[in-house]
């Protein structure tokens, strides 16, 4: 999870840097595209093919949907006006939107007061940082807007992915090689539409591209496959704790962001609450599964 929170947490400043060179449809294609392709790459060395179960298909077109396709150009797009450390901090709302859909669903409880007070202090958090009520320098505007709508589309795609895709028989690696297949696809249809702009070519922008896709999706997705294999959905999301910290320190040292005390103040706010959601007290005398044993170790 250290080194997933550190590919994705970079991801927002290759983002910014690719935005001098491609729109962000292009952005989003072409990382969908390089990711497969390590993919394909690990499945041809371990020689394995995707899986050919028509039903981890037909889910998989959802979770590309709304895990690839759908949240990677939102992201691109929002960081047009928005600093990369800022999307990192908008991002860490994954696990937040992940609960929520989780009780709408019937899949997640609040059985203590904790936990609905960890929920209502990350939102509360969010509100801090888009601080509405200050015009002057809040970031209420449409490119943070759709960083929180692609934070809330991760959350959809790790509930789905957390409730039809475990135990399938697929491995990880085929799990994620499909995705991002079908999300270049789908990327591929939407191009005509939003991302046929002139190309800007910079060696900045090709290289930021290239680590996007090969790094920070192809590696990236092989790592997030196996943690909610391992340790399941809600669980996985909890990257969200690390993600905000790597990007304001990334987009701070490398590309002079400066965040105010009131943002940064919002992102404790925010991962507090994260905290505390993922509280799950254990009644005197009950025995802990072995997989909830381990999530307590590590809390």
């Amino acid at each position: 999870m250290g080194v997933l929170a550190l590919l994705w947490g970079s991801s927002f400043l290759w983002m910014k840097l690719a935005l001098g060179s491609l729109s962000p449809l292009q952005i989003s294609l072409a990382r969908t595209f390089l990711g497969a392709v390590v993919l394909f790459v690990v499945l041809a060395l371990a020689r394995m093919t995707l899986p050919r179960d028509r039903r981890i298909w037909w889910h998989m077109l959802f979770v590309a949907l709304f895990s690839s396709a759908v949240p990677f150009t939102l992201f691109a797009f929002g960081g047009r006006t928005v600093d990369s450390g800022v999307s990192g901090v908008l991002n860490s709302t994954t696990p937040l939107f992940a609960l929520a859909i989780g009780l709408l669903l019937g899949t997640e409880k609040i059985s203590h007061l904790v936990r609905m007070l960890g929920l209502g202090l990350g939102f509360a958090g969010v509100l801090l940082i888009f601080a509405p009520w200050q015009s002057a320098d809040g970031i209420a505007n449409w490119g943070a807007l759709l960083c929180l709508v692609g934070a809330a589309s991760y959350a959809v795609g790790y509930s789905y992915a957390g409730r039809y895709l475990v135990n399938t028989g697929a491995t990880p690696t085929q799990l994620a090689a499909v995705q991002l297949t079908a999300a270049t696809g789908m990327l591929l249809v939407a191009l005509p539409v939003g991302g046929l702009q002139p190309l800007h070519l910079h060696w900045v922008g090709i290289v930021a591209v290239t680590v996007l896709g090969v790094f920070g999706t192809g590696v990236a997705f092989i790592l997030n496959y196996r943690v909610i294999a391992d340790e399941g959905a809600t669980t996985a999301t909890t990257v969200g704790y690390l993600l905000p910290v790597v990007s304001v320190l990334l987009g701070a040292v490398f590309l002079g962001e400066q965040l105010n005390a009131r943002v940064v103040l919002g992102m404790l706010v925010v991962l507090a609450g994260v905290a505390l959601t993922r509280r799950r007290p254990v009644a005197a005398g009950q025995t802990v599964p072995p997989n909830e044993t381990h999530d307590l170790v590590k809390r």
